[in-house]
């Protein structure tokens, strides 16, 4: 049983405990849903179909890709249902012998008016559509990773680190000296070493722009480190998995503030990232480095981390808040990403990967605050 199979039957064994007959995860381009490649490889723009009797469909709409790449049972072209839904779900009942009033479990993100139109299509068949069934069993299943996975990100990761290495030694030499110079060349490099792509689109600003906790746009051509701090965050994706880190350059002279700011940062990462252990709830970690940074007069406007995986955000979340339930576990890999931001200042960020193991934890990236 390969890994795609082992999903799937975890899948499954969900489903009988549910009483579901048929689940249907469903990415297109309106509504993306990563556990469509999570659970047969396939990357996007299909359907796949679960039945709890065993057995899995695939409807792509790209067929000679998922013929090559994907893991179902039977996979058929979307265009054999003309491209449409509800045919394709009509075509999946036939083929797993579904019953009438057997639950069909809908993606939670179907919208009520395309939740209308199939039930009319579908007439005797019991949909569901709900924010607490497969979609949460499938979060959850995604945010530990396995041991195949865990690899993806050693080697994901090794490449991240590469390129950090890379991008702040062509800072140093004056080689990179635009902020569409470092984007650019992270797009390129990355590619060249294998990668699919960029895990989101590269934020980088110069000190003009520093002080946005996301800039915007997300790079223009603007100077990049010179006086001040500039941010560079970035991931990139490797076999589906994205890593996700920020660096800070600060070049001297910096202010008694900028200083400040540059201290307060490192010394939450390294509280924060020491808080990431098995057992904990994720916001009492966030909680944690928003008390540091409180104790210290100054406050952090966004959450300390998140979740990565085949998304660059996805479960479990570090956000310091009460209806933040996630209690970590081994296998999962979040972001601890402390940030200090002001207008006149400008904005100092550090973020890493790091992975929660039976013991504690082990930081997967080496991202670094440079000072020049």
């Amino acid at each position: 049983m390969n890994i795609y199979q082992k999903r799937r039957e975890s899948v499954r064994v969900w489903m009988k405990r549910e009483g579901v007959a048929l689940a249907v995860i469903e990415d297109f381009e309106a509504k993306r849903d990563p556990a469509l490649r999570w659970l047969s490889g396939h990357p996007m723009d299909a359907l796949l179909f679960l039945s709890a009797n065993g057995g899995s469909l695939l409807v792509p709409w790209d067929v000679i890709l998922a013929e090559k790449i994907a893991d179902a049972d039977k996979i058929v072209p979307f265009t054999a249902f003309d491209r449409d839904t509800a045919a394709a779900i009509e075509g999946a009942i036939r083929h797993f012998g579904v019953e009438k009033g057997r639950p069909i479990e809908l993606p939670s993100a179907t919208t009520y008016p395309a939740f209308c139109r199939l039930r009319e299509k579908l007439p005797g068949h019991d949909l569901l559509c709900r924010e607490d069934g497969l979609r949460d069993m499938l979060n959850a299943g995604r945010a530990v990773k396995d041991a195949a996975e865990i690899a993806v990100y050693r080697q994901v990761s090794a490449i991240t680190d590469e390129l950090i290495g890379q991008v702040e030694q062509g800072v140093k030499i004056g080689k990179l000296k635009t902020e569409t110079d470092v984007a650019l060349f992270i797009e390129r490099e990355a590619r060249l070493r294998g990668c699919e792509g960029t895990g989101f689109e590269t934020l980088c600003a110069g000190p003009e722009r520093s002080f946005g906790i996301h800039c915007f746009p997300a790079y223009t051509n603007g100077p990049f480190a010179t006086t001040g701090f500039s941010i560079l965050d970035f991931g990139l994706v490797y076999q589906g998995y994205t890593s996700d880190v920020t660096m800070t350059f600060a070049r001297e002279p910096l202010s008694a503030r900028q200083e400040e700011m540059f201290l307060l940062v490192l010394e939450a990462a390294a509280i924060g990232i020491a808080a990431v252990r098995p057992g904990v709830r994720g916001s009492d970690v966030g909680k944690t480095v928003n008390a540091f940074f409180t104790s210290r007069g100054v406050s952090m406007p966004h959450g300390l981390g998140h979740g990565i995986g085949l998304e660059a955000h996805e479960a479990p979340s570090l956000v310091a808040k009460d209806d933040n339930k996630w209690i970590l576990q081994p296998g999962m890999i979040v972001t601890v990403e402390p940030g200090l931001y002001e207008k006149g200042a400008g904005g100092c960020r550090l973020e890493n990967d790091v992975l929660v193991t039976e013991n504690g934890n082990e930081v997967l990236t080496s991202s670094r605050i440079v000072r020049l």
